[in-house]
């Protein structure tokens, strides 16, 4: 509805709503920006007003309403100036790097934060998946972000005031799965001294995200497909099954049908949880996202009194032209990194932009990682870990680029990681990519196996993803 009167405020539809004097002084970015947000999960969440009309707004706020302050000026800069309250400066020569702010602001709350056209189809998609009660399948490289898009599925169904419990399949040996999963009876094994429910009647009602799917043992597969199959559980040491009412969002880094070919994972759970897989893609292939995201985790991490409090245009150009080999969770410790080695600087340089070092598979001989999209475009910054250089930036001096990392430097414990690593990839690699034969030929359990390989992956030995 539109009012007449110039001090109220309009609401379009039940979108963003905005002061009309705030909407015709501020329609260079607005009138970008608030096309991005007239999806349907984004509708009313921004009440936009300036300065002057600030004060006047209502002082009662509904939940989910984020407040969002523009200002016109010289220096660029996004505050956070209370509880889902923001304030952003900009000029019309920054039009770009503010519309990718007031995305990330609009995201606030645990939304997801999308600017490319392909992740806003695929959030489109999935909410309407969201309103059935059929299991997702979510694929994508690891650090992309999966669980940030379960929680939006979640939230987008009926089941929204329900619970959502997250469980990671690879964290945890077998015995132990089992029993958080499908709950146990007391006594049921050394050590029940009491009975407790599993993760699928916590869920009940509600989200049950089951992370790193590709790693669940054989044995619980079939357990988990009758669950998903009957609706019900059967605890460890019980005699009859529990009814539950559990959505299943399913989570993995892995190819599932490339698995099935493998003998690691079931064809009939597959069919089962495959009714729409969605698939994310990885950072490098969404690069609308990049600077969104950038400002999001600024919010998240600085933004306030003495803190950086802008994204130059020069960083995010090196931002934008990096390959992401670790997605969206590397470009989260490249702005803390960049956060810490500003200062009390009032914005993050290019200077302060400094790459993780690129992760090397051991399941290839190459000497020399795949170029970088867009490096030929963005300066060249080199990518190394925080060396000297970078210390001194931090202690005060002047800004340099980080010497590279000294490769010798390793410790005695480091180099025996990375040999028992090579070794295990190249009995792997002489068992055909088998596990259990490989675990034989080493000596050691396949469980054991799998937890060396977890730690491979989470210590940069291994890349994520690679079929191992």
């Amino acid at each position: 509805m539109m009012h007449s009167d110039s001090g109220s405020s309009l609401n379009f539809d039940n979108q963003t709503e905005i002061n009309p004097q705030v909407s015709a002084a501020h329609s260079a970015l607005l009138d970008q920006s608030l096309p991005l947000l007239a999806h349907s999960w984004q509708k009313s969440r921004l009440r936009i007003s300036d300065p002057e009309n600030a004060a006047s707004l209502p002082k009662g706020r509904k939940p989910g309403i984020i407040d969002l302050v523009l200002s016109q000026a010289d220096e660029m800069s996004l505050r956070s100036a209370g509880e889902a309250r923001f304030e952003l400066s900009y000029n019309n020569r920054s039009l770009a790097s503010a519309r990718a702010a007031v995305l990330a602001i609009s995201a606030h709350g645990g939304m997801p934060i999308a600017g490319d056209e392909q992740s806003l189809a695929l959030l489109t998609l999935a909410e309407r998946i969201a309103q059935s009660e059929i299991p997702v399948l979510l694929e994508g490289p690891t650090g992309t972000g999966k669980e940030v898009f379960a929680r939006f599925v979640h939230r987008s169904s009926a089941r929204a005031k329900g619970p959502f419990v997250a469980v990671n399949c690879a964290a945890m040996p077998e015995a132990m799965l089992e029993g958080l999963l499908f709950g146990h009876r007391k006594g049921a094994f050394t050590g029940a001294g009491e009975a407790r429910e599993g993760l699928f009647a916590a869920a009940d009602g509600g989200t049950l995200l089951l992370d790193e799917i590709g790693e669940l043992p054989l044995a619980l597969q079939a357990k988990l497909l009758r669950s998903l199959q009957e609706g019900e559980v059967l605890p460890l040491g019980a005699t009859k099954p529990v009814k539950v009412d559990t959505r299943i969002i399913a989570c993995t880094n892995r190819t599932l049908a490339a698995e099935v070919e493998a003998g690691r994972f079931r064809e009939d759970l597959l069919y089962r949880l495959n009714v729409f897989p969605l698939e994310l893609s990885a950072l490098r292939d969404r690069r609308g996202d990049i600077a969104p995201l950038a400002f999001g985790m600024l919010l998240r991490h600085a933004c306030g009194k003495g803190q950086p409090c802008w994204l130059t245009g020069q960083a995010l150009a090196l931002l934008e032209g990096h390959c992401w080999p670790g997605n969206v969770r590397e470009l989260e410790n490249v702005i803390r990194r960049a956060i810490l080695l500003a200062g009390d600087e009032p914005r993050i340089g290019s200077e302060h932009i400094v790459f993780d070092q690129p992760v090397r598979s051991l399941a290839t001989d190459e000497a020399v990682a795949e170029p970088c999209l867009g490096a030929a475009t963005a300066p060249r910054n080199p990518v190394a870990t925080p060396g000297p250089a970078s210390l001194r930036a931090l202690a005060g001096g002047a800004p340099a680029w980080p010497e590279p990392a000294i490769q010798d430097a390793s410790s005695l414990s480091d180099i025996a990681f990375a040999s028992e690593a090579q070794a295990i990839m190249e009995a792997l690699d002489r068992c055909g990519g088998h596990r259990a034969r490989t675990a034989r030929a080493l000596g050691i359990s396949e469980r054991t196996l799998r937890y060396r390989l977890a730690s491979m992956r989470e210590s940069g030995l291994l890349a994520a993803g690679a079929e191992a």
